[in-house]
């Protein structure tokens, strides 16, 4: 990330108050952009990381559905935006199951809304569209997914990331692909995040805390599947170098991103628990779920290379780096601490 370039930048975020979302909005605007963030309080499942962060303070913020594609064009109008982030989406795989029909609308008719708006803008400079890892036809492979591998997705989830992938591609075939255009886009995939201020349920971190927090065992539902565990600013700072990418070289660069840890951090469920929980100073606490009754996959990576050499962009915090960042977070959280500053010097030590 260079942060000279986000210095009075006019910078959209979709989905601005979940996750990722919110420590997004906290970077950019450390690094003097304007910020406004577009999303739906009714259908946030994780919004105390957006509260705690006070994100509504520092950014302009709307309480709007990605669904609704007028609204989302009226936002566009008077804000101007230059560079967007799209992150809006029913994220969460179970939920998927339970509500196919709204995660495909979120996630695939809230992204067409998305590229629409953005082709009948002319402000937009360089558009960054978030997916998943999990938008790759999973074939239990024990190498990483690589950018060109075909899309698919077994859950409904992980279809409707894979259905989003396919729009873009077409956008930015048919409406992106003039060499001398100043408006690029590109989408990025990233394994599975972990950090400070995700509270959502059915993630793995947040309900070890919970568990810690009322002294029981945490559920696990496949103690054994691999993933590629990475803290949240590493994948962050790859969607700021892609944005800063299209910025300056316009729809040549128009490209898809992987951005995963190291080999070395594609660990099982059970082994990130053991870890989490040894850096918290209690002893691992995990109880296999043998309700759960839901496909997932079992081995999942990703092959970061192309990220690596024509990005220039590399993981910077192992998981051992990232778990004790991650830890002091949620103390300082369970006993109603400075969380801002604990957040700004995280952000501080990372962006150095």
């Amino acid at each position: 990330m260079n942060k000279n370039f986000w210095k009075d930048k006019k910078v959209l975020i979709t989905g601005h108050s979940g996750f990722k979302g919110s420590w997004l909005s906290m970077i950019l605007h450390s690094a003097g952009a304007e910020v406004l963030g577009f999303s739906s309080e009714s259908l946030n499942n994780n919004s105390e990381l957006f509260k705690s962060l006070n994100i509504a303070g520092i950014s302009h913020s709307c309480d709007e559905d990605i669904r609704d594609k007028d609204t989302l064009n009226q936002i566009f109008s008077s804000f101007k935006p230059e560079i967007i982030f799209h992150m809006a989406a029913q994220p969460l795989v179970r939920e998927s199951y339970e509500r196919p029909f709204e995660t495909y609308e979120i996630n695939v008719i809230g992204t067409l809304n998305v590229l629409e708006a953005v082709r009948s803008h002319d402000s937009v400079r360089a558009s960054v569209f978030v997916t998943t890892d999990k938008c790759y036809e999973n074939q239990e492979w024990s190498w990483g997914y690589r950018e060109n591998d075909p899309m698919g997705g077994f859950d409904p989830y992980s279809s409707s990331k894979g259905c989003a992938e396919l729009l873009i591609q077409s956008y930015q075939q048919s409406y992106f692909n003039d060499q001398n255009s100043l408006s690029a886009l590109s989408s990025v995939r990233a394994g599975n995040v972990i950090g400070g201020g995700d509270l959502s349920k059915d993630r793995l971190i947040p309900d070890i805390v919970r568990a810690i927090q009322s002294q029981s065992k945490v559920l696990i539902r496949s103690p054994s599947a691999t993933r590629p565990w990475q803290h949240v600013f590493d994948p962050l700072n790859g969607y700021l170098m892609v944005a800063e990418d299209l910025y300056f070289n316009g729809s040549s660069h128009n490209s898809s991103w992987n951005f995963g840890p190291y080999l070395t951090d594609i660990r099982t469920v059970n082994e990130l628990t053991d870890l989490f929980c040894k850096s918290w100073g209690v002893e691992n606490i995990i109880e296999n779920d043998t309700s759960a009754n839901v496909h997932e996959a079992n081995l999942l990576s990703l092959d970061i290379s192309k990220s690596f050499h024509k990005l220039n962009w590399r993981p910077q915090w192992s998981l051992e780096q990232s778990l004790p960042h991650i830890v002091n977070w949620y103390k300082e959280y369970l006993l109603n601490g400075d969380l801002v500053a604990l957040s700004e010097d995280q952000i501080s030590q990372f962006f150095h």
